[in-house]
């Protein structure tokens, strides 16, 4: 099964920052590829497969995700096995648990969330990280 949330007529609706586009409720279990033009997408679902969106994905608490997530920004409040590219920020919450492999220049973790995976953030430009790094000891 594919999504693909447009506006009207198949064009791509205008989406402020965190504006919701879709909300997939608690009971609804599906299984295909999502794509998302603009603004939010909340999971609060059992969803298995893909999901791409120019903006904000978040698994909200009950969300149960199986899924390769790609977007701006996504937040996790709920369970998400897969591998994950946020462009901007990726947020694991208080009881958040992220099983996979995640590559973002922002990650920010709060105590009591889980992850289990590799962390690759790239660097921006052609800067080298590594001059800017105190020394290990």
């Amino acid at each position: 099964m594919r999504f693909d949330l447009r506006g009207s007529h198949g064009q791509s609706k205008e989406h402020s920052k965190g504006n919701l586009v879709a909300l997939l409720a608690q009971g609804i279990e599906l299984e295909g590829t999502m794509k998302c033009a603009s603004g939010t997408i909340r999971l609060d679902c059992h969803f298995k497969g893909e999901i791409s969106c120019e903006g904000t994905i978040v698994v909200g608490d009950r969300g149960d995700v199986e899924a390769n997530l790609q977007a701006k920004q996504i937040s996790v409040a709920g369970k998400l096995k897969g591998n994950v590219h946020a462009s901007e920020r990726l947020e694991l919450k208080e009881h958040g648990v992220l099983q996979g492999d995640v590559e973002t220049p922002s990650l920010v973790i709060d105590p009591g969330a889980y992850f289990q995976g590799q962390c690759h953030m790239p660097t921006t430009g052609s800067e080298n990280l590594t001059s800017h790094r105190p020394p290990m000891n």
